[in-house]
């Protein structure tokens, strides 16, 4: 991922307006304000529908790694524990998306997306210069979003050499780029190194997440789903604990075998709490 900056120079010219102008901009303005909020409602996971809790299942990885299986077995394990779930397929992920999701109300919030940092795949040696980053299915322009270039919010980022580079968000755009706030939603993180420098998982908190969990380094994908899956399935169905949930799924499917990545989660205090108690 590199860096790309864009200034804009010069000053605005200055003209002074009839009264009658500044009236017609005020009404104009006022009926922005209320278009707005009216097409709310419009968006997905609104949470004025019939009451039941949302959640999302945020698929990245579908622009080169779809996996059907995964998303039917944990969109059926959410609903069975009685949400309402919206699934966002490759494409569909993009900058726009990340900055409304604390608008839509979800509740529980699963992201099968890359991760990564500056300079490594998560580990001291390998030179992390940077703070997390998530990536987008948004192909990259260097002439967009500017503004948030420009705030070393997103950055370009590139998942493999065959593939075209896409936006990726980092933590400050978290805390600062993103609209609203979350009303305690669980946060399952799947992508490489996403707990490893602990910014991502504070900057979801400060947003308004009961609890942040993802892994300490890089993951194989194949391992990640399936894991998740049990995760989701200790959480939803067993009923378990944060702690419980993720102790039992390392005994029921091991580490990693390549990377031997741990699965962690924030804040500590989150630990002894089952899903009822994190979404209330």
């Amino acid at each position: 991922m590199t860096k790309t900056k864009r200034q804009r120079k010069g000053k605005p010219h200055k003209r002074k307006l009839p009264w009658y102008l500044w009236v017609a901009i005020a009404l104009g303005i006022a009926g922005t304000v209320v278009g707005i909020r009216a097409c709310h409602f419009d968006e997905p996971g609104d949470s004025t529908r019939s009451g039941d809790f949302k959640a999302a299942i945020i698929d990245q990885l579908h622009v080169l790694d779809p996996n059907q299986d995964f998303i039917q077995q944990a969109t059926q394990e959410l609903e069975d524990y009685g949400f309402e779930v919206d699934v966002f397929h490759g494409e569909e992920v993009t900058v726009d998306l990340y900055r409304k999701l604390p608008t839509y109300g979800y509740k529980l919030i699963v992201f099968r997306a890359h991760s990564g940092m500056l300079g490594g795949e998560g580990s001291p040696d390998e030179g992390v210069i940077g703070p997390t980053f998530l990536f987008t299915g948004e192909t990259y322009k260097i002439t967009g979003l500017v503004w948030e270039q420009v705030g070393d919010q997103i950055l370009p980022a590139q998942m493999t050499e065959d593939y075209p580079m896409v936006f990726a968000v980092n933590s400050a755009f978290i805390t600062k780029g993103m609209q609203g706030q979350f009303q305690d939603t669980v946060i399952i993180m799947m992508g490489c190194s996403s707990a490893y420098q602990g910014d991502m998982a504070e900057a979801f908190i400060q947003k308004g997440a009961s609890v942040y969990t993802g892994w300490s380094a890089s993951i194989g994908l194949n391992y990640v789903d399936q894991a998740t899956l049990r995760f989701i399935n200790n959480l939803c169905t067993e009923d378990m604990s944060i702690a419980e949930a993720l102790t039992e799924m390392v005994d029921e499917v091991g580490l990693d075998p390549d990377y031997h990545a741990h699965p962690q989660y924030y804040p500590d205090k989150a630990g002894d709490k089952a899903i009822a108690e994190l979404i209330r």
